[in-house]
C-alpha cells in the first residue's frame, strides 16, 4: 500500500452508490483534505477536491465510460498515494446491461452494533454481513446489481451499547453537545459528530465494507433517522418540536443524511445541477458549509416541498421510485396524507412517464400490510379523527402514536391515492408487467399478491423484508402472526366498518411469510416474469452467513409452487 503516517486517510468507504450502464459515482470520507482521485480498468481517470463539515472530509467522484455489461476494476488514491482496494481484495463496479433483468436486494432496520458474542446473542447474525461474505466468494454474475435500503440505517435515538458508551464519555469531558444537557436524550445522538459515529459503525467493518464498495446502493430516510415515530401525527409534531433538544437533532440528522446517504442517491447529471450541492462544495469555509447544512436541514424540516428525498433509477427495462414517506408528509387533520401534494404530483409523473416493465415502488413503510394490521390503522385513523366522539379520538391519537399505527393503512386518503395511480398505471396503453412496492420497517417479513378493480395482466405484490439486523420481541411477533390469519382479519374488518371506513379499494393474500429473522430478499426482473429469492442470517461455524429459506416465481397468475423450501 503506497500510503505513510502523514498522508490522509480513508475514514469510510469507498462507497459505490449510483451506477447505470455506462457511469458510477463514488462516495468517501477522508481524514484531512485531499483530493481523491479514482481510475478504472478502462482507461478513466476522474479527481475530485474533497470539501469539510464539522472536522470531516468528503468527495463524491463521478465516473464515465465504463463500458455497458463489463467487470471494471477500480482505484481509489488520496493525493496520489494508493488507499484501495486494500491487500487481498477485489474492487470492481458492474454496470448493467441497458435491455438485460436487473437483480435488486432490498431489506430495512440494520443495527450497527459490533458482531461480539454479547451482540450475535442479543441481536443475531447480521444479513448485510452475510450478503458481504457471499458476494466476496461467488462469481460476480450472481451478484445483485443494486442494494436498496428502505430505512433505518441508522439509530439515533437508540443506539449501541459501544456508542452510548461513547456519548457519556463525551458529556463528562465536558464537551458542549447541543441539546445533551436532557435528561431525556442522554443515551441518545444530538449532534453532526455523533451521527458520524454511527454511519462509522455500522459501514465501517468487514465484510459490510467490500459489499459497500462493490455494490451499488440506493438509500431513503426513516423514522429512527431522527426519533421513533417522527411525523406520525400531528400531535407528535407539536408536542415533539417545542422540546429545546429538537432543532439541534433536525439539524444533525438531515445534515448527515445529505451527506451520508442523498448525495449517492443521485446520478452525475442531477448532481451537477443540484444547488445546494453547488453551494456546499463552492462555500468559501467549512463554516460556511455548516451555517448552510444548518438552514438546509430546518428549512427542510419545516417546508417540506423545499428539498425532495424521492429519487428514481433506471435498471433496464425496470424502473425504481423511491418515495419518501416520512418527510414529505402532510399531518394537518383535514388533509392528513402520507405524501402531500407536491411529492405525490412527482410520484405520478415518475410512475406515468416511463414505459418500463417492471416498475418498483419503494417506501420504507409497506403499502399493504398483513390483512389484520390494515384494518387497525384504518380504524384507529377513523377514531382519531373523531368517528367516534371526542374522548375515543384523544384515545385513538395515543393508541397512533404507542402502537405505530402510522403505516399507508393509516393514511387513508394516500392509499386511495396509490390505487387510483395503480389503475392509472395500468390502464395506459404502456402498461408495465409488473407493480411491486418494496418496503421494510414493520420487522417482519412477507409476499402479498394484490388486486384492485381494474382488469388487468399487470402482476402486482407487495414485498416487504424487514429486519437486516434488529429482531421483533416475541410478544410482538405474537400479534403478527395473529394478524395474519383470516378470522382475525375479518373481526378487525368488522372494527373498521364500525368507525364508517370505507373497504379498501384493493384486495390482496399473502403468499409467503410472515418471518422474522434477520434477513435480505433479491428480486429479479426478467422480460415477463419476476424471480423473487428469500435469505435469513445465522451464524454458522463462527461466521455470519446467509442460507435459503424461499425461492418464489412470481407471475400474473400468482407465486406458483416454490422452488427451494418454505421455513
Amino acid at each position: 500500500m503506497e500510503t505513510d503516517n502523514l498522508s490522509p486517510r480513508v475514514v469510510l468507504g469507498p462507497l459505490v452508490r449510483y451506477v447505470d450502464s455506462h457511469c458510477a459515482t463514488f462516495w468517501i470520507e477522508t481524514s484531512a483534505p485531499t483530493t481523491v482521485t479514482v481510475t478504472t480498468s478502462n482507461g478513466s481517470t476522474v479527481s475530485e477536491q474533497t470539501w469539510g463539515v464539522h472536522g470531516h472530509h468528503y468527495a463524491v467522484v463521478a465516473v464515465s465510460d465504463l463500458g455497458e455489461d463489463e467487470l471494471v476494476s477500480y482505484e481509489v488514491r488520496l493525493d496520489d498515494h494508493l488507499v484501495w482496494p486494500l491487500p487481498g481484495r477485489r474492487a470492481v463496479v458492474h454496470p448493467f446491461r441497458a435491455d438485460g433483468p436487473a437483480t435488486i436486494a432490498f431489506g430495512s432496520c440494520r443495527r450497527g452494533d459490533t458482531y461480539s458474542e454479547d451482540a450475535l446473542s442479543r441481536i443475531g447474525a447480521d444479513a448485510l454481513a452475510g450478503l458481504g461474505k457471499r458476494i466476496h466468494d461467488e462469481d460476480p454474475s450472481q451478484w445483485p446489481d443494486v442494494l436498496v435500503f428502505l430505512g433505518d440505517q441508522v439509530y439515533a435515538d437508540d443506539p449501541s451499547p459501544e456508542i452510548v458508551d461513547r456519548l457519556h464519555a463525551r458529556r463528562a469531558a465536558g464537551d458542549r453537545v447541543a441539546g445533551a444537557t436532557s435528561d431525556e436524550i442522554a443515551d441518545e445522538i444530538c449532534d453532526f459528530e455523533e451521527y458520524t459515529w454511527l454511519y462509522h459503525e455500522s459501514w465501517g467493518g468487514e465484510p459490510v465494507r467490500e459489499l459497500l464498495a462493490t455494490i451499488p446502493t440506493c438509500m431513503i430516510l426513516d423514522d429512527h433517522d431522527l426519533r421513533d415515530d417522527w411525523n406520525s401525527s400531528a400531535d407528535w409534531r407539536r408536542e415533539t418540536s417545542k422540546e429545546p433538544w429538537f432543532d439541534d437533532r433536525v439539524i444533525g440528522a438531515f445534515s448527515s443524511y445529505w451527506v451520508y446517504q442523498h448525495l449517492g442517491n443521485l446520478s452525475p447529471s442531477e448532481l451537477a445541477s443540484d444547488e445546494m450541492y453547488a453551494s456546499v462544495r463552492s462555500a468559501s469555509s467549512d463554516l460556511e458549509r455548516e451555517k448552510l447544512l444548518a438552514q438546509f436541514a430546518l428549512r427542510a424540516d419545516r417546508e417540506p416541498s423545499s428539498a425532495r428525498w424521492s429519487y428514481h433509477r433506471d435498471f433496464g427495462r425496470t424502473r425504481l421510485i423511491m418515495i419518501d414517506s416520512r418527510c414529505s408528509r402532510d399531518l394537518n387533520p383535514d388533509r392528513r396524507a402520507m405524501v402531500d401534494d407536491v411529492e405525490w404530483a412527482w410520484v405520478r409523473e415518475r410512475a406515468l412517464e416511463t414505459d418500463a416493465h417492471h416498475i418498483l415502488l419503494g417506501s420504507s413503510l409497506p403499502f399493504l400490510m398483513l390483512p389484520g394490521l390494515h384494518h387497525i390503522e384504518g380504524w384507529n385513523e377513523a377514531v382519531a379523527q373523531g368517528a367516534w366522539g371526542k374522548r375515543f379520538a384523544k384515545l385513538g391519537e395515543k393508541l397512533r402514536i404507542g402502537l405505530d399505527l402510522e403505516h399507508w393503512a393509516a393514511f387513508g386518503k394516500s392509499f386511495g391515492d396509490m390505487v387510483s395511480l395503480v389503475n392509472d398505471m395500468v390502464s395506459s396503453t404502456t402498461a408495465p408487467k409488473s407493480i411491486v412496492w418494496l418496503s421494510g420497517d414493520v420487522h417482519c417479513s412477507y409476499v402479498a399478491k394484490a388486486e384492485t378493480d381494474v382488469p388487468t395482466s399487470t402482476a402486482m405484490y407487495q414485498l416487504t423484508m424487514s429486519p437486516f439486523r434488529n429482531p421483533l420481541e416475541l410478544p410482538v411477533r405474537v400479534v403478527n402472526r395473529l394478524a395474519f390469519r383470516r378470522p382475525v382479519a375479518r373481526a378487525l374488518g368488522r372494527l373498521a366498518r364500525a368507525a364508517k371506513v370505507d373497504p379498501p379499494d384493493a384486495t390482496w393474500t399473502t403468499e409467503a411469510g410472515p418471518w422474522f429473522d434477520n434477513g435480505v430478499m433479491s428480486l429479479t426482473t426478467h422480460d415477463r416474469a419476476l424471480e423473487l429469492r428469500v435469505d435469513h442470517a445465522s451464524v454458522v461455524d463462527g461466521e455470519q452467513t446467509l442460507r435459503p429459506t424461499a425461492q418464489l416465481a412470481l407471475t400474473s397468475a400468482g407465486a406458483r409452487k416454490s422452488r427451494a423450501r418454505v421455513t
